[in-house]
Order: structure tokens, then C-alpha cells, then sequence
């Protein structure tokens, strides 16, 4: 289901945006419903991909540390 959406803007982005539109034939309304449409999949993907390295860092193998770090004195002990 597609719904209309008002955005207000000064007058110089309007009419540059007209030129743009122009440019590529399409619309003022189709070029910004596609800038949207990649913003949101760009998100979704950037989500999607830090759900899954999170999970991953989760289940990682543990290498002898049982999750835990050394105190701070012995970590950097000259």
C-alpha cells in the first residue's frame, strides 16, 4: 500500500531537484521514494549484519580466557 508523503523545501533544492529529476526522467516523487527506499534497505542491511556478528562473537570458540580479561595491572605489565 503506497501513501503520499509532504516534504517541504526551500525553493533553490526544489527547482535543483527538478533539473535532477529531469536529468534521469522521472519525477521529483520518484526520486525521492527511491533515495528512501535505499536508505531503509541500507539499514535494514547494516541491522541484519550486526545481529549476525553479534551472534557470532557469541558463539565464538573460547581461547583459554573463559570470558574474561586480565586486570589491567597484568595486561600491560612491563
Amino acid at each position: 500500500m503506497q501513501q503520499n508523503l509532504t516534504v517541504r523545501l526551500d525553493s533553490g533544492t526544489i527547482r535543483k531537484a527538478k533539473v535532477l529529476a529531469a536529468k534521469r526522467s522521472t519525477s521529483i516523487s520518484r526520486l525521492v521514494a527511491e533515495e528512501i527506499d535505499r536508505l531503509v534497505r541500507e539499514d535494514e542491511a547494516y541491522e541484519q549484519a550486526r545481529v549476525e556478528a553479534l551472534a557470532e562473537l557469541e558463539s565464538a570458540m573460547d581461547l583459554g580466557s573463559g570470558g574474561r580479561l586480565p586486570p589491567r595491572v597484568d595486561a600491560y605489565d612491563r
